[in-house]
């Protein structure tokens, strides 16, 4: 019974290392790099919608304001001039305007919030993105290190030195050996 235990913990050690080296953990953590990426454009993109909505309904808001500012004007016209039913529907008007001018500001008021939280999500998104950035450099440099190519991590190595270099640090060894 503890041969067949250590035979099939030996397989699963083997079946575990040929797994690790068909993922690529390299590989599957800057696909979840670029995945957080794509997801920070499609939030962008959705403020950016919300955004140009609201200037639609601030515009709106504008001109109901405008023609709301006309009413009353148009209403003591309507009383000087004994002009009852012009005044009835005059007020209908008002009141329909009213009633549209605090459906839109209800409506501005959603949208802002909804930038806001985007916004909000979209600032901790970025953060975890630079976050998972700098431990996805680490862990690839320190992968290449693992497999025995240190000079990966360098971005320029020094591949020559001249004689002078040489001949500089030599004296200093031996002065510091005097």
């Amino acid at each position: 019974m503890a041969l067949i235990n250590r035979i099939s913990k030996l397989f699963q050690a083997d079946l575990h290392a040929v797994l690790d080296n068909i993922e690529q953990p390299e590989q599957l953590l800057k696909q979840a790099i670029r995945e957080m990426q794509q997801d920070l454009y499609a939030t962008e993109d959705t403020i950016q919608h919300l955004q140009d909505s609201q200037q639609k309904v601030e515009a709106r808001l504008s001109q109901l304001q405008q023609l709301m500012d006309k009413y009353p004007a148009e209403l003591d016209l309507c009383f000087q001039s004994d002009e009852e039913d012009l005044a009835r529907s005059l007020i209908k008007r008002q009141l329909e305007t009213a009633q549209l001018y605090d459906h839109l500001a209800t409506q501005n008021e959603s949208i802002q919030q909804q930038i806001s939280g985007l916004q909000t999500r979209m600032g901790e998104k970025q953060m975890q993105l630079e976050s998972m950035q700098q431990k996805a450099e680490l862990l690839i440099t320190e992968a290449s290190v693992l497999r025995g190519d240190p000079l990966s991590s360098w971005d320029s190595p020094v591949t020559s030195i001249n004689t002078d270099e040489i001949e500089i640090a030599f004296l200093n060894e031996k002065q510091r050996r005097q």
